[in-house]
C-alpha cells in the first residue's frame, strides 16, 4: 500500500496545503494519487460524489489529484456543535452526537472503519498521501489515537513531520515532538520539513542542521511562505479576509460556530468586491451593500450569539437604509419568524423567535439533507451549482418567491421587495455567471473572474512552489 503521511507539530502548520501540493506534484508525475485524512475536525464540509460528507480540505486535495471527492478520503469527521460536544460523521454519514469524553471511548471502535477506507483507496490508486490531525506530541491522546501515530503504525505508513517556523520555536516544535513521543512512534518518522518561512531560507541553515543532529531525522527542505494561499479555499475561518480594499462592500457575520465559510471565497476573489468577515463585537458597517448570514453548525446557538453582538439591531438598521441581506443554510433559518426544535436536535427541545425578516418557519429535524444540486437562480435566470448539507426544513409565504429553482422545484425564499433572500445552497458563488449577475444587481463593477480556473492555477503554483524548495522526489520515494 504505497502511502506517505504528513503529520504536524501542531494545528494549522500547513498540513492540508502540503498534502494538496504533493498530490498535484504526484499527479503531474503520472501517478494515480488520492488524499486521505483518518480523522478531521471541521465544520467546513463538502458533499461527495457518493452522497456523503467529508472535510472540505480533503475535497480540495481530491481536486489536486484530479478525482472526485469520496467519503473514504475522510472516514471520520467531527463537527463541533458546542464547546464540549460534536457530531460524529463516519464514512460520510452521521453516526452519533457525543460529548468529548464519550468520543474518546468511541475512537477505538472506529479504527477498523478508518483502515477499511484506507485500504479501498490504496487498492484503487498508485499512491495515497495522508494528512494527520493536530500533533502526535499530544501524547495524552495517544492511547486511543486514530488520527496520527495510531493510524500510522496500524497501517504501516511512513511519516514526515512538518513544523511551522512562522509561529516561532520551530526547533523546539520538532525536537520536542521526538522527545515526548513513544520511541516506536518516533521510529515511524522518516524526516521533517520546515514550513511558512519568511525571508531568506539560508538564514535558517544552522537551525536546520541542529534539528537533523538532535533528531537523526533527514530534512526534506525549508518551504517559504506561499503567497497565493489566499486563492485556495480557506481551511480556517480565521484565514478569511477581514476588510480593506475598494468596491461593493459585502459583510459576512462571523458566527461562533460558522460552517462552510468557503462559500465566501469567490467573493473574496472578486476585484470589485470588498469582503469583510465581522468578528465578535464589531458592528455592521453603515456602507455595507449586502450582509451575509453564513452557515452555522448550531443555528439556535449562533442566533443567540448574533443577538449578543447587537447584530440584530444593526441588521434592522441596514434593512431600513435599503440594504440587502442573504442568509445561507443556518443563516437562512435565522431570517424567519421562528425556529422550532421539538426533538431537541440542537439542544434542549423548544423554539426561539427568528429575526423576522422573512415570512417562514423552520422546524429542525434529525434527518440530514446531503445533495449536489444544479438549477437556476430565479431573479437573474443564471445557472447555479452547489450543494445542500443541513438539518431542518423551512416553509412559509416567502417560499412562494424562491431563491432558485432546483430540478424545477422552488428552493429558498425571497421577501416581497426582493432585498431579503435565503437559501440552503452552499457553494453557489463559485458559479461565475450567477455570481456576476447577482453582484451586478447590487451595483458591483463588471468582472471576468473565472473562479475555478483560479483555484486550478493556484494548485499548480503550489506544486511548483514545493518542487522549487523541497525534495519532492525524495518525499514521494518514502511511500511504501
Amino acid at each position: 500500500m504505497p502511502a506517505l503521511m504528513i503529520q504536524g507539530t501542531g494545528s494549522n502548520v500547513g498540513k492540508s496545503m502540503l498534502v494538496a501540493g504533493l498530490c498535484r506534484a504526484a499527479r503531474r508525475r503520472g501517478l494515480s494519487v488520492a488524499p486521505f485524512k483518518p480523522q478531521n475536525m471541521s465544520n467546513n464540509a463538502a458533499v461527495t460524489a457518493d452522497g456523503g460528507e467529508i472535510g472540505r480540505a480533503q475535497a480540495l486535495q481530491a481536486r489536486a489529484c484530479g478525482i472526485a471527492p469520496l467519503v473514504d478520503m475522510n472516514p471520520v469527521l467531527l463537527k463541533p456543535e458546542s464547546e464540549t460536544g460534536c457530531q460524529v460523521v463516519v464514512q460520510g454519514r452521521l453516526a452519533a452526537t457525543v460529548r468529548a469524553g464519550e468520543y474518546s471511548a468511541l475512537k477505538t471502535s472506529l479504527l477498523p472503519r478508518v483502515l477499511d477506507s484506507f485500504r479501498r483507496l490504496s487498492a484503487a490508486h498508485d499512491l495515497v498521501i495522508v494528512e494527520g490531525a493536530g500533533s502526535p506530541a499530544e501524547v495524552n491522546l495517544r492511547p486511543r489515537d486514530i488520527a496520527n501515530m495510531g493510524f500510522a503504525r496500524a497501517a504501516g505508513v511512513p511519516v514526515v513531520l512538518a513544523g511551522d517556523i512562522d509561529r516561532g520555536g520551530v526547533i523546539a516544535q520538532i525536537v520536542g515532538t521526538q522527545a515526548v513521543i513513544d520511541p516506536e512512534d518516533a521510529a515511524m518518522i522518516s524526516g521533517f520539513l520546515v514550513n511558512k518561512f519568511r525571508g531568506d531560507p539560508n538564514l535558517f541553515d544552522d537551525g536546520y542542521r541542529l534539528i537533523e543532529s538532535r533528531t537523526g531525522w533527514r530534512g526534506y527542505g525549508v518551504l517559504p511562505w506561499f503567497p497565493l494561499a489566499h486563492l485556495l479555499p480557506a481551511e480556517d475561518a480565521l484565514d478569511l479576509p477581514t476588510g480593506g480594499g475598494e468596491g461593493l462592500h459585502v459583510v459576512a457575520l462571523g458566527f461562533s460556530r460558522i460552517a462552510n465559510f468557503d462559500d465566501l471565497d469567490p467573493l473574496a476573489a472578486e476585484p470589485g468586491v470588498r469582503l469583510t468577515l465581522l468578528r465578535a463585537g464589531q458592528p455592521i458597517p453603515g456602507d455595507a451593500a449586502l450582509v451575509i448570514l453564513p452557515g452555522s453548525k448550531s443555528t439556535r446557538a449562533d442566533l443567540a450569539f448574533l443577538r449578543a453582538q447587537g447584530w440584530d439591531i444593526d441588521l434592522a438598521a441596514h434593512v431600513r437604509r435599503g440594504g440587502h441581506v442573504l442568509g445561507v443554510c443556518g443563516g437562512f433559518q435565522m431570517l424567519g419568524q421562528v425556529i422550532r426544535d421539538p426533538a431537541g436536535v440542537e439542544g434542549p427541545a423548544g423554539e426561539i423567535p427568528g429575526l423576522g425578516l422573512l415570512e417562514l418557519t423552520t422546524e429542525m429535524t434529525a434527518d440530514k439533507r446531503l445533495a449536489l444540486v444544479e438549477g437556476t437562480h430565479e431573479a437573474t435566470g443564471q445557472p447555479i451549482r452547489g450543494y445542500e448539507i443541513h438539518l431542518g426544513r423551512s416553509t412559509g409565504p416567502d417560499c412562494a418567491r424562491p431563491f432558485a429553482l432546483i430540478g424545477g422545484q422552488p428552493e429558498g425564499a425571497t421577501s416581497a421587495d426582493g432585498r431579503i433572500m435565503g437559501s440552503y445552497l452552499h457553494g453557489a458563488f463559485a458559479s461565475d455567471d450567477f455570481r456576476r449577475a447577482f453582484l451586478s444587481r447590487l451595483g458591483a463593477a463588471p468582472s471576468s473572474l473565472d473562479y475555478d480556473s483560479g483555484v486550478e492555477q493556484a494548485l499548480d503554483a503550489l506544486a511548483d512552489h514545493l518542487e522549487a524548495h523541497l525534495d519532492v522526489d525524495g518525499l514521494l520515494a518514502l511511500a511504501r
